[in-house]
């Protein structure tokens, strides 16, 4: 299910999945992140975090995509949104309580890297455009949530239907057609 690997090999510094907010981070913050993180293949179908697990890491997604989901009253999802790459599951709780209010389900094949939480945390305290970037990110994906389910909550079921294949075509098949075009 889950293959590890934290080769020395593999530096932070040489990632070409680097997000907007790695690439504000000099190289002994890189070295730092590096030495405190784990890189992981994850397959489709697998959960990787449930909500109200305590948060250790945050979550870089490297490649593929990711549901995050919550589980209402009646024990039925209530997807959030689908998270593309170059992405941090994880935030909300490093902002929050540091515990996990959502859960993620792998829907593709995922290469994920495990940051640890407090060495996160301390970039962010340290480098003001590291957490900017990382604000911004979170500022974007709590405003589309909200004007998103707004939305949802004034229609019909045709309207709902119509909202959710829209929101998949623009991100979730756009997703697909630009990743099969990039060279292997």
């Amino acid at each position: 299910m889950v293959k590890e690997s934290n080769s020395k090999n593999s530096r932070c510094q040489d990632c070409l999945d680097k997000s907007c907010a790695t690439e504000k981070l000099g190289n002994e913050e890189l070295d730092l992140i590096t030495n405190n993180r784990y890189r992981s293949e994850i397959k489709r179908k697998t959960n990787i975090l449930n909500s109200g697990s305590p948060n250790s890491h945050i979550i870089y997604l490297r490649s593929g995509l990711v549901k995050e989901y919550l589980i209402k009253p009646d024990n039925k999802e209530q997807i959030i949104q689908i998270i593309l790459p170059h992405s941090y599951l994880g935030l909300t709780s490093l902002f929050g309580d540091n515990i996990n209010h959502y859960s993620y389900s792998a829907l593709t094949d995922l290469k994920v890297c495990y940051i640890d939480i407090d060495v996160f945390t301390a970039m962010v305290k340290s480098n003001g455009t590291f957490a900017f970037e990382i604000l911004t990110s979170v500022g974007r994906e709590s405003l589309s949530s909200f004007h998103r389910f707004i939305a949802q909550s004034n229609k019909k079921t045709y309207g709902r239907i119509a909202d959710m294949l829209l929101y998949f075509s623009r991100v979730v098949f756009q997703y697909k057609i630009s990743d099969t075009s990039k060279p292997s």
